[in-house]
This record gives C-alpha cells, structure tokens and sequence, in this order.
C-alpha cells in the first residue's frame, strides 16, 4: 500500500497548479515523478488517451476550478455521492478525484498502467460525477482533531492486554506515530498550510499500519472491539486526507 495514494498526488499538485503557485508543467512533473507516467482517457469531448499533461490542461479548458479526493471504502462512500458506476471503480480502486468543473462534475479513477515489459504507469479513466456537498465533510482541524482522538483509542485498545493478542509491531507501530505525530513531514504541494502538510503525512503513514492491521486475521478477526476499533480508525485516516487535500480551498 502507498503512503500517500495516487489520487491525493493528483490532487494536491493539481490545486497547487490551479491556485497559482505551480505551472503546469512543474505540477504534472511532480505528479509523474511519484505516480509513474500518466495517462488520461474518457474525457468528454475528447479523443482517445491524452497524457497527464494534455489531459489537465482540456479540462482546464473545460471550466475547472477544483480537485477534490475521495477516498471511499465498502459502506462508505467518502468524498462521493454517485453515480454507481463511479462508486464501484473508486471503491474497488479506493481512490478517486473529482474535478469540479463549470455546471458538472468528472470522476477520473485511478489504475496502475502495465506495458511491455518496463513500462508501469497509472491509467486515469474518466466517469460522470454527482456533485458532492463539501460542507457535508469536517474542515481540516476537526478532522485531525477526530484522528488524533481516534488514533489514542486505537492505540489503548490494541495494546490492552486481553485473551486477543495483536501482533506487536502493529502495535507499537500505532503508538510511535501517536508520539510522533508533530514531527510528521510534508506530504502535499505548495500553497497548502502547513497542518495540511503535517495532517496528510501523518495519515499516509497510519494509513499502511490500519492497512496490515485489518489483514491480520489475529487482529481483525478475533475481537468484535478491536475490529470496530480498526474501522474507525480507517474511517478517520481516510476523512484527515481528503480534509487535508480539500484545505486549500479553505479561507484564511
């Protein structure tokens, strides 16, 4: 699992680019430096595959003025609102972004790119959008806020000590990041606060622990707690990112 999926890398050097602090070419740079070459297909009124850099641009020309994450699981679609067809390649990918565009809105699904032999891109692939009401979602420090209270309970409950064992370094992974919350480094683009940056890095790294831990049959299986536990716990990692993604639109 990647730290800082591929949507939020969209996303965050996308807004960078719209907001004025990037150009074009420094934001799909960026992006293709982490992702791997990106190409982008099912754009309406656009032929066939376009690279990452020409497909931003035409739905620049398109009207738009905003990417927006959603990082959706089974049962929780978060940052989505339909249609099905949408919902089911963002949950199955677990990622997704929105681009808010004049009067509509368009989904672009992310895909690991395999060609040849060497070749190993990200496909993004276009799907009509519901809009999505925005006030619906916490603003970035009620988000870390729930994170941080969410994370503190994870922690209490995976190292209680029980007739459930976890296995230890899930655990004591989940407590050194609790500890080491403050000095998490950056994580987004430029232009985006510095809590974004913190709050973003922070849930890339809790992300891939929340991850191993709902895998491991002894953790996730074995106690109804500790699975409602974990299930909060992602709900939590996924809401601080898109809210951290989401804040450089916030004012002030």
């Amino acid at each position: 699992m990647r730290a800082i999926p591929f949507s939020a890398v969209l996303v965050a050097w996308g807004n960078a680019w719209l907001t004025g602090h990037v150009g074009l070419d420094e934001a799909a740079d960026a992006v293709e430096d982490t992702c791997g070459p990106g190409v982008v297909t099912a754009i309406p009124g656009e032929p066939g595959d376009m690279p990452l850099r020409r497909g931003l641009a035409a739905l620049r020309g398109g009207g738009m003025s905003a990417l927006r994450l959603a990082k959706p699981a089974a049962g929780d679609p978060l940052g989505l609102a339909g249609p099905r067809e949408l919902t089911v390649a963002a949950v199955e990918a677990g990622e997704a972004v929105l681009a808010e565009l004049d009067g509509e809105c368009l989904g672009l699904v992310p895909e690991e790119d395999h060609r040849g032999s060497s070749y190993v891109g990200v496909r993004w692939t276009g799907h009509p959008a519901n809009p999505v009401n925005r006030s619906a979602l916490p603003p970035l420090a009620e988000a870390e806020r729930e994170l941080t209270l969410t994370m503190r309970a994870a922690a209490d409950v995976l190292t209680a000590r029980g007739e459930t064992e976890v296995r230890p370094e899930l655990a004591d992974a989940l407590m050194s990041l609790r500890d080491a919350q403050r000095h998490a480094p950056n994580g987004l683009a430029p232009g985006y606060p510095g809590r974004a940056h913190r709050v973003a890095a922070l849930a890339g790294r809790l992300a891939i622990v929340v991850d191993a831990a709902l895998t491991d049959t002894t953790t996730y299986t074995a106690d109804d707690r500790r699975r409602e536990t974990l299930r909060d716990l992602d709900h939590a990692v996924r809401q601080a990112l898109v809210a951290a993604c989401d804040s450089v639109f916030e004012p002030g």
